[in-house]
C-alpha cells in the first residue's frame, strides 16, 4: 500500500513522554502509532506487531495513541483557508467534523468534532482557529452553506464562495480521511466523541507530516 512509503524512522513528531510507564520499547510504540494513523486499524497494527514478535492488546494499542496527545501545533500564516464539514459516523450517531486546511500544503491548520453543524459552532471553530494561527487577513474559500457565511461574516473575515478550484484541497483531505475511517469503523463503534476527535487530531499530525 502506498500509504506504508510513507513510513520512516522520522518520528520525532510523537511526544513519548508518556512513556515513562510503558513496558513496551519505544521504537514500538512508534511503530504502531505510525501504523495506525498511516493505514492500518486497530486490529490490523496487533497483528503486524505480532509478527515482529510483539505482543500487545488492542487496548495498548489505542492508548498509545490516545496518550500521545497529538495535535496540529505551530502558528501559520497563510493567504488562504479552505474550510468545510463532513460527516463522521459515531455508532448510530452522525458527528461532524469541521477543518480548516491551507489550500498551498494541503495540511490540516485546525480539526474539531461537534455533534451538529451551525454558525455558532462555527463561529467557536473559527475562534479557536484564530487564535493558533494568523488568520485575520485570510480569505477563506467556503462552498454556499449558510452557516459558514454567517459566521465568517460576524468576525469580520473575507470568504469566497467556491466549488472548485482551491477548494477542493479539504474535500481530497476529507475523502483521505473517511477511507482512514471507513476502514477501521470498529475503532469509531464504542467511543466517545472526544476520542473520536482525539484520534482525528493524531491523524492530522501524521497527515501534515506526509505533505512536507
Amino acid at each position: 500500500m502506498p500509504e506504508f512509503d510513507r513510513l520512516n524512522g522520522d518520528s520525532g513528531w510523537i511526544d513519548l513522554e508518556f512513556m515513562e510507564r510503558e513496558r513496551t520499547p519505544e521504537e514500538v510504540v512508534e511503530m504502531g502509532i505510525q501504523l495506525h494513523l498511516a493505514v492500518l486499524s486497530i486490529s490490523n497494527t496487533k497483528q503486524h506487531l505480532e509478527w515482529l514478535g510483539v505482543q500487545r492488546s488492542r487496548t495498548a494499542i489505542h492508548n498509545w495513541v490516545q496518550k500521545a496527545d497529538l495535535q496540529p501545533k505551530g502558528t501559520r500564516t497563510s493567504n488562504y483557508v479552505a474550510l468545510d464539514e463532513t460527516v463522521i459516523q459515531l455508532g448510530t450517531e452522525r458527528y461532524w467534523l469541521y477543518a480548516a486546511v491551507d489550500p498551498k500544503t494541503n495540511e490540516f491548520l485546525h480539526v474539531r468534532l461537534f455533534p451538529t453543524a451551525n454558525s455558532g459552532l462555527t463561529h467557536v471553530f473559527l475562534r479557536e482557529l484564530r487564535e493558533k494561527h494568523d488568520i485575520d487577513d485570510a480569505t477563506f474559500l467556503i462552498d454556499d452553506a449558510d452557516h459558514l457565511q454567517a459566521a465568517l461574516s460576524r468576525l469580520g473575515l473575507r470568504f469566497h464562495i467556491r466549488r472548485h478550484g482551491n477548494r477542493n484541497s479539504v474535500e481530497r483531505v476529507f475523502r483521505e480521511v473517511k477511507r482512514r475511517t471507513s476502514s477501521f469503523s470498529n475503532t469509531f463503534s464504542n467511543v466517545e466523541p472526544t476520542t473520536a476527535e482525539s484520534w482525528l487530531e493524531a491523524f492530522a499530525v501524521w497527515w501534515n507530516r506526509c505533505q512536507s
